[in-house]
């Protein structure tokens, strides 16, 4: 019963989704001991910013149906937000505070203003809408290099105790250095959980209950009496507020931000083939999704590598496994799993067809 309230009566329906989640938490949870090294650190810290990335789109996507190309735009005025703050007023708790909070003041304000101004109108329209404004945001970070550092983005510290050079002990555990960065991969672990979590009470309460009302017949959930702008305004919000906060987790482990890290259309790509692979309106498709996809666009090349040494004396069988060929078979992954599991990975093994919300 009390996962049942942690999980908000949402659990995963599903023996295999159950042992995938919990060996997911437990990977990343033992990531540090298990795989020492720097680019596994990465890799499991980036899955733990697309998790909270993907699953906030997810609630535009797949729970309320809108289609949004300015997602990408929050995360990195999360991401910027960091960056311009702890660049101007130094590597502080204050300036962190101070640039996580105008990040989400200020993504709520422009969601507000995007929502207002542009759900009223039918899908594709408000979908080419917020293209323009992705794209006109990110021409302004582009070229406003006096405050974001232009093309070549911004380079900051963060508080000491975040740091790499800041050590706990002197020996090591296991073979791990206790040190800031250690502490700041678990605090991006407890955040993400925390913001995870707090998504799926979203979804499975009252107002989550609404917003799929519209997903399914936006004319019948309007003729009985639900404001679909205000529903959708404020989804669009909660949205934005969530994705600027998976900005902020991505330049806190980066200690870097600029115009391609956080605000490239190639992002939003990934995010939504993500959810795609993943299964929408299920919150635990973004963090499966977001697990394999960039365990593969990581890992792939390295796999790839050993298959061409191991057909090294067939050479056109070599050439085809060469690893510069790896977006060739990353692109034919996804479409294997389309073609598997076309409503998503996470609906297929619930048993569902659909993407519903498991409520």
């Amino acid at each position: 019963m009390k996962l049942q309230r942690v999980l908000s009566n949402d659990l995963p329906r599903s023996r295999w989704l159950s042992a995938l989640l919990l060996a997911l938490l437990l990977a990343l949870l033992l990531t540090p001991w298990l795989i020492p090294g720097v680019r596994a650190l990465n890799v499991a810290a980036k899955v733990m910013v697309f998790v909270v990335l993907v699953a906030s789109f997810d609630l535009l996507l797949g729970y309320t149906g809108i289609v949004s190309f300015a997602h990408t735009m929050f995360f990195g005025i999360g991401a910027y937000g960091v960056a311009i703050a702890c660049t101007r007023l130094g590597p502080t708790w204050l300036a962190l505070g101070l640039g996580t909070a105008s990040a989400l003041l200020l993504s709520l304000l422009l969601a507000l203003v995007i929502g207002l101004f542009s759900l009223r109108v039918r899908a594709i329209f408000f979908a080419m809408i917020t293209l323009a404004v992705a794209s006109a945001f990110q021409t302004l970070a582009s070229q406003w290099s006096e405050l974001t550092g232009g093309e070549d983005g911004l380079n900051f510290k963060l508080p000491d105790l975040l740091s790499a050079s800041h050590r706990f002990s002197e020996t090591a555990w296991w073979g791990v250095q206790l040190d800031g960065r250690l502490l700041c991969y678990y605090v991006l672990l407890a955040v993400t959980l925390l913001l995870f979590l707090t998504l799926l009470r979203v979804v499975n309460s009252p107002f989550g209950r609404v917003l799929q009302a519209i997903r399914e017949n936006e004319f019948r959930a309007e003729a009985i009496g639900y404001p679909l702008v205000l529903y959708r305004t404020v989804s669009s919000m909660l949205s934005a507020w969530f994705a600027c906060l998976a900005g902020v987790l991505l330049a806190v482990w980066l200690r870097y931000n600029g115009p391609d890290t956080s605000l490239s259309f190639d992002i939003m790509v990934e995010v939504l083939l993500i959810v795609v692979i993943g299964g929408m309106g299920t919150l635990y498709g973004a963090a499966v999704g977001a697990t394999l996809y960039l365990m593969a666009q990581s890992y792939l090349q390295d796999l790839l590598q050993l298959a061409s040494q191991a057909l090294s004396s067939w050479p056109l069988a070599a050439a085809l496994f060469s690893p510069d060929r790896w977006l060739l078979w990353l692109g034919l992954l996804f479409v294997l799993a389309v073609y598997f599991f076309p409503s998503g990975i996470v609906s297929r093994l619930r048993g569902s067809g659909g993407g519903g919300s498991g409520v």
